[in-house]
């Protein structure tokens, strides 16, 4: 998936996320989670350790639990009940011009 370009601000030189959008910048919290949901792979569970793994590499401000709770919340990411499988859903993308 390519990133939207009104991302590229929250980037450091590596690509990494280094803050989330505020809270005012709804479309813009949605297209990182989108960008970082790309990430994983369909068919495939992950444990909840190894989507943090994912998400670590992705992002620089240390808060996986914030954005995998975000993911599943939005629907980009499913969880078995007890938060111990999650899995990438399958999802239509926010079309926004760059």
């Amino acid at each position: 998936m390519k990133m939207n370009e009104s991302l590229q601000s929250y980037q450091d030189e590596k690509g990494r996320f280094t803050m989330f959008p505020g809270k005012k910048q709804k479309i813009k919290q949605q297209l990182m989670l989108e960008y970082l949901v790309s990430f994983f792979e369909t068919d495939k569970t992950y444990t909840e350790q190894q989507v943090n793994d994912i998400l670590n590499k992705h992002h620089t401000f240390e808060d996986p639990a914030s954005l995998r709770r975000l993911m599943f919340g939005k629907g980009l990411l499913g969880r078995t009940l007890d938060g111990r499988r999650y899995w990438k859903n399958e999802i239509r993308t926010t079309d926004v011009d760059s």
